[in-house]
């Protein structure tokens, strides 16, 4: 796995660590790079800071695009999978998005349903799709 791949596990780790904990992901962010048990990539921290910024934006997009399905009916792996891939994929642009989808639905199927990779994926293409009339 690359050190971004790494990075991007490591930031779905804290940010669904949070959501169960009922704490705020830079609070979470915080304590690991405090204890350094394994050390906190730079990019980990700057997704983990990415999401929590942007996370009500993110939250109204997903909510809106993902047919059939509210936030609280997603698997937590889900919703933090999609709300990573959704801040990496619209507020990076350094990032080929081509990567950003194939890396989210690539930990979608290492750590969720059997159908989560092709509901990542359909989601965070259709914002891929989007990006240029959505407004950030």
């Amino acid at each position: 796995m690359s050190a971004r791949g790494k990075a991007r596990r490591r930031a779905l780790d804290i940010l669904f660590e949070a959501e169960l904990r009922d704490r705020v992901a830079t609070d979470v962010l915080a304590e690991r790079v405090e204890r350094a048990e394994p050390p906190v990539n730079e990019y980990t921290a700057t997704l983990v800071e990415g999401v929590n910024r942007h996370r009500p934006r993110i939250d109204e997009l997903i909510s809106t695009y993902a047919e059939g399905w509210t936030l609280d009916r997603m698997p937590a792996v889900d919703r933090n999978l999609l709300r990573a891939g959704t801040y990496e994929l619209l507020w990076m642009p350094d990032v080929p998005e081509a990567v950003v989808i194939s890396e989210w639905v690539h930990l979608a199927s290492e750590l969720s349903t059997d159908e989560s990779p092709q509901f990542v994926n359909g989601l965070l293409a259709r914002f891929r799709q989007l990006k240029p009339s959505l407004a950030l």
